[in-house]
């Protein structure tokens, strides 16, 4: 009769045992997918104050283009158009298409400036231009961070067990920042 008692002891703790382990692992694999989920708010927060303050430069920008390119209206009112529809975007999705528009405008403003050598020579665009180019820069870093904590974030969403978890729940895939058009991929040459 004993080792029926000792089997059942056993048995009662990997019982419990197991039971701790699988709820230690769920509020471990929850709490890993809500540090997640912050640190990706807190990555396209910071993307978003950079890109807000290429969106505060852009109207001098444009202002200054103004003054010395008085025939290319429609170019500047797309730069004007692109950057209201960023400012505006209600996702990061949203977002993200709208920020290649902006790009393409922001490619036909420099082609225009190469039209006029005084503008080139202006020290207000040229500084406007070394400021555009140093956001543009951190845009690039704050993207990158972005879209890797995105990546790590959807593996762990899409990989088995976690993957559980995740449609418990409800944890949404989260969009990457991607360029769509692959001619947007090509930087512009910016050269004053």
């Amino acid at each position: 009769m004993a080792w029926w008692l000792i089997l059942i002891i056993v048995l009662a703790g990997v019982i419990v045992l197991t039971a701790v382990s699988i709820i230690a692992w769920w509020i471990v694999t929850y709490n890993k997918f809500q540090t997640m989920d912050n640190d990706i708010d807190e990555a396209y927060s910071t993307m978003d104050v950079y890109m807000k303050k290429r969106y505060d430069l852009i109207p001098n920008l444009v202002e200054t283009v103004k003054g010395y390119a008085k025939h290319e209206k429609e170019a500047l009112e797309n730069v004007m158009k692109a950057r209201y529809s960023c400012m505006t975007a209600d996702s990061p999705a949203e977002k993200a298409k709208n920020e290649n528009w902006l790009a393409g405008t922001l490619k036909s403003l420099f082609a225009v400036a190469e039209n006029y050598p005084e503008l080139k020579a202006n020290q207000n665009f040229t500084e406007l231009m070394n400021n555009l180019r140093n956001i543009e820069n951190e845009i690039a870093t704050s993207r990158k961070y972005y879209n890797g904590a995105v990546k790590v974030y959807n593996n762990l969403r899409e990989t088995f067990p976690s993957n559980i978890i995740a449609r418990h729940y409800k944890f949404e895939e989260k969009i990457m920042f991607v360029i769509d058009n692959v001619e947007e991929r090509v930087a512009p040459k910016v050269s004053f």
